[in-house]
């Protein structure tokens, strides 16, 4: 266990490249996250009930996701056989297309190489884990979740615009921040930018607390 967590990749790390198997065919993961955003998440297993609410979510978003420039990604560690079976099953009784990749990690590579397989969960099975790793291939943000818990979508989305968009306006988003609302002006390093800020337009708490609109 102590070997497993010790190779977990943390945020600002390089997103650790591998070649899999998957259901749109095998992919080498950086040349598929190159030059866009990539959200890869694994789930327990093909076939069980939170999981495919879970990856019928995720489906259900696509043109939210691409109109962030990002791509899905899914994994769990069963065979490519059992995967292309749940996805026509999923369409048949659900009318949802998991069109997106899923990785066939039936020998655990992928899954301890980004640490979803924790063995005080399972030794068999990925936990719900969750990596944002943007279009340079850094991994940016990390959830995980226990088997027994599904995911939130709406958290997913809201972190993946504020990350974006601390990206393009160099801020930063203050608790349950939503796209639309204020966002925190970083806070002065020198007396002259303090003075700046103090005589700013910006909504102020205190000087190292001020927010603004985006424009």
């Amino acid at each position: 266990m102590e070997q497993i967590l010790n190779s977990m990749p943390c945020i600002g790390d390089r997103a650790p490249d591998f070649d899999a198997v998957t259901t749109r065919g095998k992919i080498k993961f950086s040349d598929f996250n190159k030059g866009s955003w990539v959200i890869l998440f694994s789930h327990p297993a093909d076939f069980t009930p939170v999981c495919t609410t879970e990856l019928t979510g995720f489906a259900s978003e696509t043109n939210f996701f691409n109109s962030y420039n990002t791509k899905l990604m899914g994994l769990s560690i069963d065979s490519i056989h059992s995967h292309i079976a749940w996805v026509n099953n999923v369409r048949e009784k659900m009318g949802v297309l998991m069109d997106f990749p899923i990785i066939a990690d039936i020998d655990m590579k992928v899954a301890k190489l980004y640490g979803m397989l924790q063995p005080n969960a399972s030794e068999t099975a990925a936990v719900r884990a969750v990596f944002f790793i943007d279009p340079t291939g850094i991994i940016r943000l990390i959830m995980y979740y226990p088997l027994n818990v599904g995911r939130n979508m709406d958290e997913i989305k809201r972190v993946l615009v504020a990350l974006q968009t601390a990206d393009e306006y160099k801020v930063a988003l203050p608790l349950n921040w939503k796209k639309g609302e204020k966002v925190i002006v970083p806070p002065p390093k020198t007396l002259s930018e303090l003075e700046e800020r103090l005589a700013s337009p910006y909504e102020m708490v205190d000087f190292y607390l001020a927010k603004k609109e985006l424009v």
